[in-house]
C-alpha cells in the first residue's frame, strides 16, 4: 500500500508549529519566515519558484524527498489561506499563485465544502468535510498507488499522527522560541514509540528529524 508522508515541517523550540494572528500578507503569523528560513536557502525551494542557484548540502538533501513519488496531497484549510468559517472570498486560490508547486489532487480539509478549483500545472483543489480516515482514503484513490502527503499545518499533522495513519515524518527543529501559535506535539504521548527515529543537525542550525515506521 501506498505511504503516508510528511516532508520539510518545521517546529520550534517550544514546540510551535506557525505563530499567532495569520493573514493574506502573514501565512505563518507572528513568526513570519523564521521557521523556514533553512527551506528559502535550499535548490529545492528556488526551483519550486522559478529561480535559479540555492544551497546543495545537508538542508537540500532533505528538502528535495518532498516531491518524488508522491500522487495527491492533503492539507487543512488554514494551509490553503486565512479565511475561517464560511467562505466569504472565492477568488482565493491559495498562497502560490495560478501555478501552485503540488502538481497533484490537493484535498483541503474543511467544515465549509466548495467547488473544486482546477490550477495550472496539474494540481486541483478539492475542498471536503472528511475524518482523516475518509480524506486518506479520497487521496488514495486519486493518487493512482503513489504516495500520499499530507501538508500541514500543525492541527492537520496533529489529527493524521493521532489516529495512526503516517508512515514517515520528517521534521525539522528550527532554533527559535516563538511563545505562541498552533502547537504540534500536544496529545501524542508516546508518539516515539511507534517510529524508529533519526536526527542530524546542520550548518543552519536546524535539526532534521525523520520517524519512520518500522
Amino acid at each position: 500500500m501506498s505511504q503516508v508522508r510528511v516532508h520539510n515541517f518545521a517546529v520550534s523550540l517550544d514546540g510551535f508549529s506557525t505563530g499567532d494572528g495569520q493573514s493574506h500578507d502573514a501565512p505563518f503569523g507572528h513568526a513570519g519566515g523564521r521557521l523556514l528560513e533553512w527551506f528559502f536557502q535550499t535548490r529545492t525551494f528556488r526551483q519550486m519558484h522559478g529561480e535559479p542557484g540555492g544551497g546543495a548540502g545537508a538542508d537540500e538533501a532533505f528538502a528535495r524527498t518532498w516531491g518524488p513519488g508522491i500522487g495527491a496531497e492533503i492539507m487543512g484549510r488554514n494551509k490553503f489561506g486565512p479565511q475561517r468559517g464560511p467562505w466569504e472570498d472565492h477568488e482565493w486560490t491559495g498562497w502560490w499563485g495560478p501555478n501552485p508547486p503540488f502538481h497533484t489532487p490537493v484535498f483541503v480539509l474543511t467544515h465549509h465544502p466548495r467547488p473544486s478549483i482546477e490550477m495550472e500545472g496539474g494540481t486541483t483543489f478539492h475542498f471536503i468535510d472528511a475524518t482523516p480516515e475518509e480524506a486518506l482514503r479520497q487521496a488514495r484513490e486519486a493518487a493512482g498507488g503513489l504516495d500520499v502527503r499530507i501538508g500541514g499545518g500543525p492541527t492537520t499533522v496533529r489529527q493524521f499522527l493521532a489516529a495512526d495513519l503516517i508512515d514517515h515524518l520528517h521534521i525539522t527543529i528550527a532554533p527559535i522560541v516563538l511563545g505562541r501559535g498552533e502547537r504540534l506535539w500536544d496529545g501524542l504521548e508516546g508518539l516515539e514509540e511507534r517510529f524508529e527515529i533519526e536526527s542530524v543537525t546542520t550548518p543552519s542550525g536546524v535539526t532534521h528529524m525523520t520517524f519512520t515506521r518500522p
